[in-house]
C-alpha cells in the first residue's frame, strides 16, 4: 500500500502538524533533523571555512589527506583538471565564489572533488522569524525556462526563533534553478524550480526544514493571492481529508541575479517552499516502472499523469471518440522515460475508463477509480472554486494493479475569490459546470460523475460529515489563524517589496483590494464562509435526492450573479429514467426581464418568454444524468427567478 493511503480521522491532527502525502505512515513520521546526512560537497578536500555568506573578504585554506598530492582548484564552477591552477597557499575571496578543488598525484586525480560555496552579502536580514532561502546564480541574470547553475542556502530559525543571512546555513548546496509555472511565470515575483546537485551534477538529496531529504523542490511566490495563504490552505485541507498532498513550508527568499553581493534589493518576499510531485519513497510511493516492464502485471503501474489545459508536454495520451466528449492535454509525468508499450497500455486503460463513463455502463465507475479520492477532490475544488480545477494541474496516479486515484493536489493560488475566469469568484454555483468555457475541453470526467446519482449522494454525505469536523466553521477559522500567525512580520516585508494590495487586477487576474494584509485575510475568510454556506444550501450539497420522472426531463434554475440591471444564471437539465437525446427549456420571465445571451445551448426565441434548446454537440444525456447551460439577461425591475419547464424532444 503506497503512502497515499487515506488518513483515518484519528490522525487528522498529525497531518495538519506536518503536511504530507496523505498516508498514516507519513502522518506519524518525525520531522527530519537539519543535520541529517546528505551528499557531502566537501569530498576529500578540507576547507578551513565552511560554505556560508560573508561581508569582508574571507581567507580559505585547502588541504588533502592524500600523500604527496598536489591540489588544483577552480573558482568558475568547473571541475578541476590536471591543468587547473595549482594551490599554493590560502585563498583570499572578495566576491561570491564556487570554490572547487581536486587532489592530483602524478597528474592523476586522487579522491573525490571538493566544493564549498561562499556568497558575499551586504544585507543581513537579521531577526527574521521565517526560514530564509538564499539563491545566487553567479551573475547570470533572472533564470528562464532552462536551468542555470546557482548556490542555494537555507537558514532555519530552529529553536532560536529567528535567523539571518549571517547565520550558518542549515543547507548549502550546488543547484540548478529555472523559471516554472504558466501565467505565474509572467510576474516579477516569479515561481522557481530548484534542483539540488552534487559534485558530479547528479541529484543531491537534502532534508529541508523538517521535510524528508530530496533533490527536487518548488518555490511558489503568492502574488495575485494577497492573503499569501491560499495555496497552503488548500494543501492543508487536502491533507486533512486524506488526499495525496506535497509537504510545504513558508520561507522568505533572497535571489541575487547580478555579480554583486546579495543586497536588500534582492529580497523577493514570502514564498512557499514545496515538495515536487514524483514517484519516490518519501513522496508518492508507487511501484517503479522500468523501461523493460512491458507486460502485465508490471505494466499496470505506477503512473502519474495530469491534465494541463493548453500546456501539456509530451508524452501525452490521445483520446479516440467524439470531439464533444473526448479529453485533451493529458500529460504523463512518470515514468520518465515512458516506454512505447507503457504509453500504449495506459492510453488503452484510460480510454476504456472514459468510454465506460460515457456509455450505458457508467455505474461501473467504482471498479475503475478510487471513489473516495475523487469525491474529496471535488469537495476541495468546489469549496475553493479553483479557477483551474479539473483542467490544469489536475493530477492522477495509478499504482500496479490499483485503481485511478485522484491527486496529488497541486497549484491552488487562484482560489477563494481570486482569478475571475470561469465564474470562480462567485460564491454560488458549481465550478465543474463551467468547464465548457475552455475549448477544446480538457476533460468532463468530474462533471459526468457529479451528475451520477450515487456519486452525487456520496458527495452530499461526505460534505455533511466534513462540516461537523475538519470543514466546520471553527476548524476553518482555526486553520486560517494557524497559517497566518507566523506570517505577520513577513507579510509586512513582502508588501513593502510588492505594494499591490489595492490593485483590482494583478496580471490577468481579479483580486480583492483591501489596503492591508489583515484585510485581505479577512476577505478570504468572508468568501470562504459564504461559499460554504452555499454548499450547505439546498442548491448545493444540503439538498435532498430527487428522482426525475421516467422518459422526461426536469430543469432547475440557479442565479450565479446579479448586478444593477442585469443577472447571470445557470439552468441544469436532468434526464429521467431514459436517455435524453434532445430537450427544450421554456423560461417564463417576470416583467422587465429579458434573456440576452446563452451558452451551451441554443436560444431559439428571446424576449420576455425565452426558449432554449440543446446544442447538437452536447450529445445524449444519459438516464439520470445532467447537463447545464448558462445565460445572461437584463432587468428593469424584478429580480424574481424565472420559472423553468423542460420538455424532452
Amino acid at each position: 500500500m503506497s503512502s497515499w493511503k487515506r488518513t483515518v480521522a484519528a490522525l487528522a491532527v498529525l497531518v495538519v502538524a506536518l503536511p504530507n502525502w496523505g498516508g498514516p505512515a507519513a502522518a506519524e513520521q518525525a520531522p527530519v533533523p537539519a543535520s541529517a546526512p546528505a551528499d557531502d560537497l566537501r569530498g576529500d578536500i578540507t576547507f578551513s571555512v565552511p560554505s556560508g555568506t560573508f561581508t569582508d573578504p574571507v581567507t580559505v585554506a585547502l588541504g588533502t589527506a592524500a600523500p604527496n598530492a598536489q591540489i588544483r582548484y577552480t573558482t568558475d564552477g568547473s571541475v578541476p583538471t590536471a591543468t587547473s591552477t595549482v594551490y599554493g597557499g590560502p585563498l583570499r575571496l572578495s566576491a561570491t565564489t564556487q570554490l572547487r578543488a581536486q587532489a592530483f598525484t602524478g597528474g592523476t586525480a586522487t579522491g573525490r572533488t571538493g566544493t564549498q560555496l561562499y556568497v558575499r552579502r551586504s544585507a543581513d536580514a537579521a531577526g527574521n522569524d521565517l526560514p530564509l532561502v538564499l539563491i545566487d546564480d553567479y551573475g547570470k541574470g533572472k533564470p528562464g525556462r532552462e536551468y542555470v547553475d546557482a548556490a542555494v542556502m537555507l537558514f532555519d530559525p530552529g529553536t532560536a526563533g529567528t535567523t539571518s543571512l549571517a547565520a550558518a546555513p542549515a543547507v548549502a548546496t550546488r543547484a540548478g534553478v529555472h523559471l516554472r509555472g504558466q501565467s505565474s511565470a509572467m510576474f516579477d515575483k516569479a515561481p522557481y524550480r530548484v534542483e539540488f546537485r552534487g559534485n558530479d551534477d547528479d541529484d543531491a538529496d537534502h532534508p529541508v526544514l523538517g521535510m524528508p531529504a530530496d533533490s527536487d523542490w518548488v518555490l511558489r511566490g503568492p502574488f495575485p493571492d494577497k492573503s499569501l495563504i491560499r495555496e497552503a490552505l488548500v494543501m492543508e485541507l487536502s491533507a486533512q481529508l486524506g488526499l495525496a498532498t506535497p509537504r510545504h513550508r513558508f520561507v522568505e527568499l533572497y535571489f541575487n541575479v547580478d555579480s554583486g553581493p546579495v543586497a536588500a534589493a534582492d529580497y523577493q518576499g514570502v514564498y512557499l517552499l514545496e515538495e515536487t510531485i514524483k514517484n519516490s519513497k518519501d513522496r508518492l510511493d508507487l511501484k517503479q516502472l522500468d523501461p523493460e516492464d512491458v507486460t502485465e502485471p508490471k505494466i499496470t503501474g505506477g503512473y502519474i499523469f495530469s491534465f494541463e489545459w493548453l500546456a501539456a508536454e509530451e508524452p501525452t495520451l490521445p483520446c479516440t471518440g467524439p470531439a464533444a466528449t473526448c479529453w485533451n492535454f493529458l500529460e504523463v509525468r512518470d515514468p520518465d522515460p515512458l516506454a512505447p508499450e507503457q504509453r500504449a497500455w495506459l492510453t488503452r486503460h484510460v480510454q476504456q475508463f472514459h468510454d465506460m463513463l460515457h456509455g450505458p455502463n457508467r455505474a461501473d465507475y467504482p471498479s475503475w477509480i478510487d471513489v473516495d479520492s475523487w469525491v474529496d477532490t471535488v469537495i476541495i475544488n468546489e469549496l475553493s472554486r479553483d479557477m483551474d480545477a479539473y483542467v490544469r494541474s489536475t493530477y492522477f496516479h495509478k499504482d500496479r494493479g490499483g485503481p485511478i486515484v485522484a491527486g496529488p493536489m497541486w497549484d491552488h493560488d487562484l482560489t477563494f475569490g481570486v482569478g475571475g475566469f470561469a465564474n470562480n469568484t462567485q460564491t454560488a454555483g458549481w465550478q465543474h459546470q463551467n468547464l465548457q468555457i475552455r475549448q477544446p475541453q480538457a476533460n468532463d470526467w468530474f462533471t459526468v460523475l457529479a451528475a451520477d446519482p450515487a456519486f452525487a449522494e456520496r458527495l452530499r454525505t461526505r460534505w455533511r460529515t466534513l462540516r461537523t469536523g475538519v470543514l466546520s466553521e471553527a476548524s476553518l477559522t482555526a486553520l486560517i489563524q494557524r497559517l497566518t500567525g507566523p506570517l505577520t512580520a513577513g507579510a509586512a516585508r513582502n508588501f513593502q517589496k510588492w505594494p499591490n494590495l489595492t490593485a483590482p487586477v494583478v496580471g490577468p487576474f481579479t483580486t480583492p483590494t483591501d489596503p492591508t494584509w489583515q484585510g485581505q485575510v479577512q476577505t478570504l475568510r468572508t468568501w470562504l464562509r459564504q461559499r460554504a454556506a452555499w454548499l450547505d444550501s439546498a442548491a448545493g450539497w444540503g439538498g435532498g435526492t430527487t428522482t426525475p420522472p421516467a422518459g422526461a426531463c426536469t430543469a432547475t434554475y440557479s442565479t450565479t450573479g446579479q448586478w444593477t440591471g442585469g443577472f447571470q444564471a445557470e439552468v441544469r437539465v436532468t434526464a429521467g429514467d431514459a436517455p435524453l437525446r434532445g430537450w427544450t427549456v421554456a423560461l417564463t420571465l417576470a416583467d422587465g426581464q429579458r434573456i440576452d445571451q446563452v451558452w451551451n445551448g441554443v436560444l431559439t426565441t428571446g424576449g420576455t418568454g425565452a426558449t432554449v434548446g440543446n446544442a447538437s454537440w452536447n450529445g445524449t444525456v444519459a438516464a439520470g444524468a445532467s447537463t447545464t447551460f448558462g445565460l445572461t439577461g437584463t432587468t428593469s425591475g424584478a429580480t424574481t427567478a424565472p420559472s423553468v419547464t423542460c420538455t424532452a424532444t
